[in-house]
């Protein structure tokens, strides 16, 4: 089995992009500077920033730090949780000749994070008005920051964030607005005298950032705008794009696409994205996997490592491409090893795993189906079953790559044919260059070419008996693992459906309709925890009516509400009846 989790050791040729990194940051001209190393769920964007890590470590002159954005979530308000990260790592990293202004720093920033009034802080040293009020908040936040304030001092700083927030649509215009007082610009100062004195750069790696809400997002962001993006430092972001740009667009309101984009440019001035995986880069990759699991020593594997990292980085030349023989020699294995019969399984499994849509080549994708394929694996030999890795690696591939339909379908023909021995495959996978659509089963004719090019992959499963590969799957660890991010679209959708006034809603309909179908269970899911979290249900909910109409649309979402509304510890009226009057007419009778 292989650990689910970001790697600090390179099987990608991802070297390349955090050399890259590096030499940016290395070049004291270009600091300050802001990195958005960007990609979707699970392709490699930890393992990009400890790669960085890794190599800028070897340098004195970098204070590294890093931050997991969801680490604190829910815990400590975004900006000083930030902040206090930091400057815990200048603390640790000063002299003694600069403790103690290292230890004021660190006084000041706990401070606010003791008194929970950051954000007021940040918003009224942002540009709030400095008149009447706001000049005694301004003091008070004044105080706040050289670590002497009380409570007055406090209460004045919220008052005036309040009253800023109530001016803002009204008295103030966007002409009248002034620049931040001196007190973030003499913090800004020390802040940087610090580091120059440390002779330091400071380098911030902020991870995991698409994981958290909308605010808290936003909130690291805006941190990094206000108060730590100045000379010396450095900031390296790592998320998925499209869900920071949907943080943006809840936040602000609907700004506009433009609008968003000037936002994040401003922020991150060198986007960088992890380079999509093509077929040699899936093969190495399985190939790495497959020999870190095995008995072959360490040397031997690196050098295989090496190996394919610059063939990978030659991809582009005439230099023919790596094959299993080439790995077998470098890893020293003769022809009959066990080690060898992976190879040549992961060979055959690279090309669907880097083509299909359901995996795309995702590396955290790809490493938990193997995962799968290796506990049936393990199993199928406990119990006797006459199955191999590439047959259990070839319908766990089915699973991933099909729907619950098509899945139902593979299971019911192989339990009905004798010996569990389907006709199907003897049919289908040896005459054909490519399959017709209409020669398969109506549930798998949404996946066509996808089960042309399974059908051709070894193992043939035609004369096999299939039955123990029907039982594995139903007792082991499902293929079909709840992805860790929806797609913004279907994200979008579901706040719509939250919010169903009525059961002819026109805009949650149409919402349900722009859910991609390989996304409906987890919407569901989505939906169901967002309902949890709400206890009461003594009034008619539009959560519940939206996933009453996601129910009715589909039949996986329909079990998972049904299996919902059995956890409740009763039925309320409304919905009784909302149930009776949209299903047979009985009572309770169905979602």
């Amino acid at each position: 089995m292989w650990a689910d989790s970001e790697s600090k050791i390179d099987y990608l040729n991802y070297s390349e992009v955090s050399e890259m990194i590096c030499d940016l940051i290395s070049d004291d001209s270009m600091l300050p500077i802001s990195l958005g190393v960007y990609g979707t769920w699970g392709v490699g964007k930890s393992s990009i920033l400890h790669l960085i890590g890794s190599q800028l470590e070897s340098e004195d002159k970098n204070l590294i730090v890093f931050f997991d954005a969801w680490l604190y979530q829910d815990f400590e308000e975004a900006k000083s949780a930030l902040m206090t990260v930091i400057a815990k790592a200048i603390y640790e990293a000063a002299p003694d000749s600069l403790k103690e202004k290292a230890a004021d720093f660190y006084r000041r920033v706990n401070k606010l994070k003791l008194f929970g009034v950051a954000a007021d802080v940040g918003a009224l040293l942002a540009g709030a008005p400095t008149l009447g009020l706001f000049r005694k908040a301004a003091g008070s936040a004044q105080e706040m920051w050289e670590g002497t304030a009380d409570e007055d001092d406090v209460t004045a700083v919220k008052d005036a964030a309040a009253e800023a927030g109530k001016k803002a649509s009204g008295l103030l215009k966007p002409k009248e607005k002034r620049n931040a007082p001196e007190e973030i610009v003499a913090f800004r100062r020390e802040f940087s005298a610090l580091l120059e004195k440390l002779e330091r750069r400071l380098i911030v790696f902020v991870d995991n950032l698409d994981r958290c809400l909308p605010p808290n997002a936003i909130a690291t962001l805006e941190a990094m705008r206000l108060f730590l993006f100045m000379p010396n430092t450095a900031f390296i972001v790592a998320a998925d794009e499209d869900m920071i740009r949907l943080s943006v667009e809840k936040h602000f309101k609907d700004p506009g696409s433009q609008h968003i984009t000037d936002y994040l440019d401003k922020l991150i001035q060198i986007p960088l994205r992890v380079p999509k995986l093509g077929l040699q880069e899936v093969r190495a990759y399985l190939f790495m996997l497959a020999a870190t699991k095995s008995d072959v020593a360490a040397d031997k594997i690196e050098a295989l490592r090496t190996y394919l990292i610059e063939k990978l980085r030659h991809s582009w030349s005439d230099d023919p491409p790596f094959d299993v023989n080439q790995v077998a020699i470098r890893l020293g294995i003769a022809m009959g090893h066990e080690l060898r019969g992976t190879l040549e399984t992961m060979d055959r499994l690279a090309g669907l795993l880097t083509h299909s849509k359901q995996v795309n080549g995702n590396p955290r994708i790809v490493k938990r189906l193997l995962n799968v394929v290796r506990m049936r694996g393990l199993v199928a030999r406990r119990r006797g079953m006459a199955l191999d890795e590439s047959t259990i690696a070839k319908l766990a591939l089915f699973e991933r790559c099909t729907d619950e339909g098509a899945i139902r379908t593979l299971n019911a023909l192989i339990s009905a044919a004798p010996g569990g021995k389907a006709s199907i495959f003897a049919e289908l996978e040896a005459p054909y260059d490519v399959v017709a659509p209409d020669k398969l089963p109506k549930e798998w004719q949404k996946y066509p070419d996808f089960v042309s090019d399974w059908l051709k992959l070894h193992p043939p499963l035609g004369g096999t008996d299939l039955r123990p590969a029907v039982y594995l799957s139903k007792e082991t660890m499902p293929v079909k693992m709840s992805p860790q991010r929806i797609s913004m679209k279907t994200s979008k959708a579901i706040e719509v459906i939250l919010k169903t006034a009525t059961l002819s809603s026109v805009a949650s309909k149409k919402a349900i309709r722009e859910i991609d179908a390989a996304e409906i269970r987890e919407a569901m899911d989505e939906i169901i925890a967002t309902m949890k979290r709400n206890p009461e249900w003594s009034k008619a909910r539009d959560d519940f009516r939206g996933a009453f109409l996601l129910a009715k649309s589909n039949e996986i979402a329909h079990e998972k509400l049904v299996g919902f509304i059995t956890t409740l510890p009763s039925r309320p009226r409304w919905m009784k009846a909302l149930m009776r009057d949209e299903t047979t007419g009985t009572p309770g009778s169905g979602v």
